[in-house]
């Protein structure tokens, strides 16, 4: 066994690694990506904070008292509300809130029999409303709420089981991870299918001369885009019909088919395909071309609400996700299609679609058949 044959075919090896820029990414790059991403991501979970509506209706001191030691938690950030009663359905459904508190009359009225002995059994009920399609997130609020109770109810005045929480699911129908998954998946695999077809293809004719070419040919260069863009299209419906075949097959969901879903994935279909574009504009060749839109979808894919909700994030990852165009794509479908909130559908739809003919454009005018 000869070493320096050996140690020529390991520096053979070396040198073909580091000319190329995609091995290298995928090899250095990427792993660094995804542990920023995750560390980022996970190492705030602990410090999470969940927004909690609250409406007092005892408005009484000891109520007071609990609301702001609720509000000193380091979980949950209160926001107090003053409306009526029988208008707590129709606020809850209008301003999108995914949890809120009651505190019912009679709060410090049971609390005072407690400590005062005059009835040890009483108890006070809050009503704690909850969208349900985000079980997740509802779930660690409702036991932060349930062991808080306890323990300033023993602080308090020594009695454990005083505040009891009754539970009042805010959408009609049961809804689980798979639902709030689904739409993720049809937003994600969109955006993957659009941004890589037209990175590697865009790429490859530019290598492979075929763009130039086609100068010579009567098929304008619009044209030839639009056919391009149409394929796409196409590829997105088939693979949202087959996410939502399986949804429906394997999961048994109850997905609503209406226009907006329609719009939005022609819309979002149209947004990465420009955003591609313009991206494809600067790569040079196919390994780049890769580089390039791994780069560009794989934060969207962790950090836009694909996998879970943007609540269990750090605050200044919750504000990036709100740039990234696949948040109000994933936002919009799930709206559209689970939870039938038409009117943040239609917000999300107007951002996706706005996005979409903007990136389009100027995807469009960067494309060239020549080169510099």
């Amino acid at each position: 066994m000869r070493l320096n044959v050996i140690i020529a075919g390991f520096m053979s090896d070396f040198k073909t690694f580091t000319r190329s820029k995609g091995t290298l990414f995928w090899t250095l790059a990427f792993p660094i990506m995804l542990i920023l991403i995750f560390g980022a991501i996970f190492s705030g979970a602990d410090e999470a904070e969940y927004e909690l509506v609250v409406i007092d209706y005892d408005d009484t001191d000891t109520s007071m008292m609990f609301i702001n030691a609720l509000d000193g938690t380091s979980i949950i950030k209160v926001k107090n509300l003053t409306i009526e009663k029988d208008k707590i359905s129709s606020y809850i459904k209008d301003n999108n809130i995914k949890r809120l508190l009651v505190i019912n009359e009679g709060f410090e009225q049971s609390i005072g029999m407690v400590k005062s002995g005059i009835d040890v059994n009483a108890t006070t009920n809050l009503s704690f409303y909850f969208d349900q399609s985000e079980q997740t997130t509802n779930s660690v609020v409702r036991s932060v709420l349930s062991s808080f109770a306890i323990e300033w109810s023993m602080n308090s005045f020594g009695a454990k089981h005083v505040i009891n929480i009754d539970d009042f699911e805010t959408l009609s129908g049961e809804f689980n991870f798979i639902d709030f998954f689904l739409p993720g998946m049809i937003g994600f695999t969109t955006m993957q299918t659009c941004i890589y077809g037209t990175l590697e293809r865009n790429t490859k004719f530019r290598k492979d001369g075929i763009l130039r070419k086609l100068l010579t040919t009567p098929v304008t260069r619009t044209e030839w885009i639009f056919s391009k863009m149409l394929f796409q299209l196409f590829l997105s419906f088939v693979s949202t019909i087959l996410i939502i075949l399986i949804g429906i097959g394997a999961f048994g969901l109850n997905i609503n088919i209406n226009l907006l879903m329609v719009l939005l994935i022609i819309g979002t279909s149209f947004l990465f395909t420009g955003l591609a574009m313009i991206i494809g504009r600067f790569v040079k060749d196919e390994e780049s071309a890769a580089m390039a839109g791994g780069a560009i979808s794989f934060p969207m894919m962790f950090l836009a609400g694909t996998f879970f909700p943007l609540e269990q994030m750090p605050g200044f990852l919750q504000a990036f996700a709100k740039i990234l165009p696949l948040y109000y794509v994933n936002e919009g479908l799930r709206d559209a299609m689970i939870t039938v909130k038409t009117d943040t559908a239609l917000i999300n739809t107007g951002v996706v679609i706005g996005l979409a003919v903007v990136l389009f454009i100027i995807g469009l005018l960067l494309t060239k058949w020549k080169e510099d």
